[in-house]
């Protein structure tokens, strides 16, 4: 399959984005590492007629710690600089043992955190050729009016399906959002929609530019664990990420879960977190939080495998997660 033809546009400065996605929003996508939006572009799910390659702002390229406030990570710094990076495991490891486990090296070399923040809902009914969604008449997500998923529907329930922002949740990550009128800041928690056709609150004229992980949730222990068909390159069918604090004698003190892949939208296991504060871990209390793990997970037939087994392995990974994070394995 052959890319559709577009404009390539190549800002240097946040300032250039900005007044380019002004100008020729909504006809204009976005462009980093390109792992996800080019494929897409093939089966003809986007077809921009112009795409804002933002490669060339090199401030977005940086992890930088501010002493009293926490890290700021660039959206352009790929996934594979933050799997490598010794301060991001060492201050921050949930999100490095979330990003070592997207695609292949190859991919992680080219994927950017941005990217991966900003991915596109999936569904069995979406990701096809042109072609194929033509003979089933197209879906809600695009180009039609029907659910295949949840006949009758108005709601898409095309599955959110990245692994870091479950790491970020556990975070409790902040964005920095650029547009027309500037730059805000906004919790990754408010980011996402849960509609799987419009994922997240980011307007056809702002960009992501930066993650923010505040100081307070350096040194947690974290695990993050996935369901895939092919262990070497596949999106999450299910994802679990956990984070934790512990004191000198073995009690928590606080924690975050959080899963992804089985909702439209990455969520936060808010239950959890009381759950596990004031206790000591053992396997009645992880398997409490795999039990209300299961219960936020809403999977359906967005996938090859079933619902069932997709919240099954929810709870089964959240209970490992929390094990894992509380013992630093």
């Amino acid at each position: 399959m052959s890319l559709p033809p577009f404009k390539l546009l190549r800002p240097r400065s946040i300032e250039d984005a900005a007044g380019y996605l002004s100008a020729h929003a909504p006809d204009i996508q976005i462009i980093a590492g390109g792992t996800d939006l080019l494929p897409s572009m093939k089966q003809r799910l986007f077809t921009p007629k112009y795409l804002l390659d933002i490669r060339g702002i090199d401030e977005l390229r940086t992890i930088r710690s501010i002493p009293g406030h926490g890290t700021e990570i660039g959206a352009l710094v790929t996934l594979s600089t933050i799997e490598d990076s010794e301060f991001i495991r060492r201050s921050y490891r949930v999100l490095r043992e979330a990003v070592a486990t997207v695609a292949s090296p190859i991919l992680r070399n080219m994927g950017t955190i941005g990217g991966n923040i900003c991915l596109d809902t999936r569904c069995l009914w979406y990701n096809q050729s042109l072609t194929w969604r033509k003979s089933c008449g197209f879906c809600i997500k695009k180009d039609g009016d029907l659910c295949h998923v949840a006949p009758g529907g108005k709601k898409c329930w095309a599955a959110f399906s990245a692994d870091s922002p479950a790491a970020l949740l556990c975070l409790e990550a902040e964005l920095e959002i650029a547009g027309p009128a500037g730059k805000r800041r906004l919790p990754l928690s408010e980011f996402y929609t849960n509609i799987g056709d419009a994922r997240m609150k980011l307007a056809n004229n702002e960009m992501l530019t930066r993650v923010f992980l505040p100081e307070r949730m350096a040194g947690y222990d974290g695990v993050y664990q996935k369901l895939r068909l092919r262990g070497s390159i596949d999106y999450p069918l299910a994802g679990v990420a956990a984070a934790l604090k512990k004191n000198a004698q073995g009690i928590i003190e606080d924690a975050r879960v959080a899963i992804t892949g089985v909702n439209p939208a990455p969520l936060l296991v808010n239950e959890a977190r009381h759950a596990l504060a004031g206790k000591m871990l053992n396997d009645h209390a992880a398997a409490v939080v795999g039990e209300l793990a299961a219960k936020v997970a809403k999977p359906l037939t967005t996938s090859l495998l079933t619902p069932e087994y997709r919240r099954e392995m929810i709870r089964v990974f959240a209970k490992r997660a929390v094990l894992g994070a509380g013992t630093g394995v």
